[in-house]
């Protein structure tokens, strides 16, 4: 086990046993601004000769957003400086919130990480180089969980949970929250920018699973 790996594992346990004493339902909240994740190739012809700088840790294992930013270009508009995130993967693609797809000027589906087909492009550009990915997307709202996790909340890969945020003044509650449960991850919700602003997220608000009712008839 590498240094690294250690300390995420120690992250995660601590994580995991306050949530535990404070409240053992209790979901932490991860906003998630707009991110590019680049394979190896995209990212070598946008960083010729660089080497991924990681600049902070995220919580997921493994997973850190680096020092590279590239502006993503649409038919309307640009985002500039958006951040990558690390490490490289086997399709390049582009995440961003709801009311970003109107100044890039594409019709971004929501849809989960990976699930790309039918996607709109656009071009990434930095002073070094450009690409042409296909491959955007306003991420799904999901759930982070270990399998420990999913046990104890009842749910497997792919389930669909209601989530209620109680928030200072902007109680929510949102539907279609996906449960992605997996040996290594750490608890946490994902949403974007555009659904924590709607409900008043703020760094110490919390997420619970709302159970379902089981008819008696």
């Amino acid at each position: 086990m590498t240094e690294e790996n250690l300390r995420t594992l120690v992250r995660q346990i601590v994580t995991e046993c306050a949530s535990a004493v404070a409240d053992p339902n209790a979901i932490p909240i991860g906003i998630s601004n707009h991110h590019i994740h680049l394979t190896q190739a995209d990212f070598d012809k946008l960083f010729p000769g660089q080497k991924m700088e990681k600049f902070k840790q995220l919580k997921q294992p493994g997973e850190f957003a680096s020092k590279q930013t590239c502006d993503v270009v649409g038919p309307k508009g640009t985002l500039e400086h958006v951040q990558v995130l690390g490490p490289c993967r086997s399709h390049s693609q582009v995440e961003i919130a709801n009311s970003e797809t109107f100044k890039l000027g594409v019709p971004a589906p929501i849809r989960l990480s990976g699930d790309l087909a039918g996607t709109p492009s656009v071009k990434l550009r930095t002073a070094a180089g450009e690409v042409t990915v296909q491959g955007v997307i306003v991420a799904k709202r999901h759930i982070h969980m270990s399998l420990t996790d999913a046990q104890r909340f009842g749910v497997k890969l792919g389930d669909t949970v209601t989530v209620e945020i109680n928030s200072a003044g902007r109680r929510t509650i949102y539907d279609d929250v996906i449960a992605r449960p997996r040996q290594d991850f750490t608890l946490e919700m994902h949403l974007d920018t555009d659904e924590a602003s709607a409900a008043n997220v703020q760094s110490t608000t919390v997420a619970h699973i709302i159970p379902k009712v089981q008819s008696t008839f």
